[in-house]
């Protein structure tokens, strides 16, 4: 394993909701969540979608936490009966789940000044586990929470995307992921044992085949990522060494 990818920070995610498992949502956080890591330079490693299920929850938690450098979940802390992830994050830390006095004050606020009652369920909406840290939500005010290296937010995609923006300067950001993408006129029958040979050549580098069909024909994407650009450059050249020797015989 090469330095670079050392000192990478990593990440998983858990998406929470019966609606995803479904098909009634279609999610669209995990896919916002991956650019915005790449982007950042961290390593996404692992995402779970787990049920409304508080034991299923509680597992898949624990599992990330103890494995990677943070965790980000996403749905479950709405004001209804089942949102119950600050539940199931309380119960994965051992925690008492309590209204944050700083959300309640924020959302008592937010709406007196909409001449809106705060009710039971938008109280709802105040509770974490004890000692956590408030993620704020710039569209409807209603926190997100962190406690240790968890981070919990809204399933709403507007208001995962704003929480994200406010966490993201908290987070160990590190190299951005670079990659070029080189076709390929060939299927991946003909490019795998090459490639593969390729690809023990160039440790720190990640090369990727991405088979297409069309027109009755197969033919490939190759991707090449890596945070060292030299790198990338040297395994292209080897790639498209490789593609020019097929086309010569």
């Amino acid at each position: 394993m090469s330095k670079t990818r050392q000192t990478q920070a990593t990440a998983a995610m858990l998406a929470i909701g019966d609606e995803l498992l479904s098909g009634r949502t279609k999610d669209k956080n995990i896919g916002h969540f991956a650019e915005v890591m790449t982007l950042s330079g961290i390593d996404l490693k692992e995402v779970r979608i787990v049920a409304d299920e508080e034991d299923a929850i509680v597992e898949a938690i624990n599992a990330l936490r103890a494995r990677y450098d943070f965790v980000v979940t996403s749905g479950g802390i709405g004001p209804t009966h089942d949102d119950i992830t600050a539940d199931a994050v309380g119960t994965a830390f051992g925690l008492e789940v309590t209204e944050h006095p700083e959300a309640v004050e924020l959302l008592e606020t937010y709406y007196a000044g909409r001449d809106l009652d705060f009710t039971p369920a938008r109280r709802r909406m105040t509770r974490t586990p004890v000692g956590a840290t408030l993620i704020p939500n710039a569209v409807s005010k209603a926190p997100g929470f962190s406690v240790e290296n968890v981070h919990v937010m809204a399933g709403v995609p507007n208001v995962f995307q704003a929480m994200l923006d406010a966490l993201l300067p908290t987070l160990p950001a590190g190299a951005p992921l670079i990659s070029k993408a080189i076709p390929c006129p060939y299927g991946e029958g003909d490019i795998g044992d090459p490639l593969r040979d390729i690809a023990k050549r160039h440790d720190g580098v990640s090369i990727g085949s991405y088979p297409r069909f069309a027109e009755g024909r197969y033919s490939t994407e190759i991707i090449i990522r890596s945070r060292d650009e030299a790198a990338i450059e040297a395994a292209a050249t080897e790639v498209e060494a490789m593609l020019d020797s097929l086309a010569s015989r």
